[in-house]
C-alpha cells in the first residue's frame, strides 16, 4: 500500500485535531505542536480514541493530553535518575567482586575461565565490544593508562573498564561471570541472581526508552522482570503481587534497590510529588494497584 499522507502545517494539524473532536485553544495548540511533534503526541491521544480510530471521545481536551505528556517527561527523568544510581552500583560491585575473585584486574577480558557464563563466541564478542568502547573513549583516565601501560597491557583494568562500558556490555559482563560473583553482586541489592538478571535487562530496556524520549506512563512491558518468590520475599506479594506488565514494576524495582544502595535518597518523595502535581493522570494505566501504598515495599 502506498503511503500518501501529505505533510500538514501546524495550523492544519490544529484544525485536524479540532475536526476530530479534540477541544482546546487553537493558539495554544499550535504553539505546543510547534515544539512537540504531532506524531509524538498521538501516543498520548490514543486512549481517547473512539472505536472508529478516526475521532475522539466527547470532551477530549488537548490540555489533558498535554498534561499526560508533561507528566511522562518528568516520569522519565525520575526513572533515569534511579537507573543511573543502580547502574553505577552494579558497575562498582561487578568490578570489585570479579577482580577479587581472580586476584587479577584483567581477568574479565583475558581469561576465558573467568567468564564461563557465556560461550566462547559471546566471550570473543564481549572482548571486541570492550576493546571498541575503550578506543572510542575520550576520558582522560583512559588516555593516561594507554600512555603509561599499553606496552604491556592492551586492556584496561576492570575497575576502569566498567566506567566506559555501555549498559548492554555491563549486562553481558554480569551474565558471563561465575555464579559466585553474580550472586555477590545481586546480594548487594537483596535479590537472588536469577531475579536480578531480569531486573538488569528490564532496566536496560527502560533506560533506552527514556534516552530516546519514549512514552513510559501507560506502556505495556513486553519484557517482564521476575518477581521474587512469595516464601522468601513476602513483601512482593503483600497485600498484592506486584504486577509486571506496566511501568509500576520498574518503579518498585527502583524503590527496592535505592532503599539498599541510597537509603538517604529523596527519590520516593520525588515520585510522591510528581503524582501529586498531576492528580488527573490515571496511574491505574501504569499498573498501580488501588492499594499500592499498603505494600511494605512502599512504606
Amino acid at each position: 500500500m502506498k503511503y500518501d499522507k501529505p505533510p500538514l502545517t501546524f495550523d492544519e494539524q490544529v484544525q485536524h485535531l479540532l475536526e476530530r473532536g479534540v477541544k482546546g485553544d487553537p493558539g495554544v495548540m499550535r504553539e505546543r505542536l510547534a515544539s512537540v511533534n504531532y506524531y509524538r503526541l498521538s501516543g498520548y491521544l490514543f486512549p481517547f480514541r473512539n472505536p472508529d480510530n478516526q475521532t475522539y471521545r466527547p470532551g477530549t481536551s488537548f490540555d489533558e493530553v498535554w498534561q499526560r505528556y508533561a507528566f511522562d517527561r518528568r516520569l522519565r527523568l525520575l526513572v533515569m535518575d534511579a537507573i543511573e544510581r543502580i547502574e553505577i552500583a552494579v558497575r562498582t560491585q561487578l568490578a570489585y567482586h570479579h577482580a577479587h575473585a581472580y586476584n587479577d584486574p584483567f581477568a574479565y577480558c583475558m581469561r576465558r575461565d573467568s567468564m564461563w557464563g557465556i560461550d566462547a563466541a559471546k566471550f570473543a564478542a564481549f572482548q571486541k565490544k570492550v576493546d571498541d568502547e575503550t578506543h572510542r573513549s575520550r576520558d582522560v583516565f583512559v588516555a593516561h593508562f594507554k600512555e603509561k601501560y599499553a606496552d604491556i597491557h592492551p586492556a584496561l583494568p576492570v575497575w576502569m573498564a566498567v566506567e566506559i562500558m555501555s549498559l548492554g556490555t555491563v549486562l553481558t559482563f554480569y551474565r558471563g561471570v561465575s555464579h559466585a560473583v553474580k550472586q555477590s553482586v545481586a546480594t548487594h541489592f537483596g535479590m537472588p541472581d536469577r531475579v536480578f538478571d531480569t531486573w538488569l535487562h528490564t532496566l536496560f530496556v527502560v533506560r533506552n526508552i527514556c534516552a530516546h524520549h519514549g512514552r513510559l506512563w501507560n506502556r505495556e512491558m513486553r519484557l517482564k522482570p521476575f518477581v521474587p518468590r512469595r516464601k522468601e520475599y513476602p513483601d512482593w506479594h503483600t497485600p498484592y503481587t506486584v504486577p509486571t506488565d506496566r511501568i509500576f514494576v520498574v518503579l518498585t524495582i527502583c524503590r527496592y534497590c535505592l532503599r539498599r544502595i541510597a537509603p538517604q535518597s529523596r527519590w520516593p518523595h520525588c515520585l510522591d510529588t510528581l503524582l501529586a502535581d498531576f492528580p488527573n493522570v490515571p496511574i491505574a494505566q501504569m499498573g498501580f494497584p488501588p492499594n499500592w501504598r499498603d505494600s511494605p515495599l512502599w512504606k
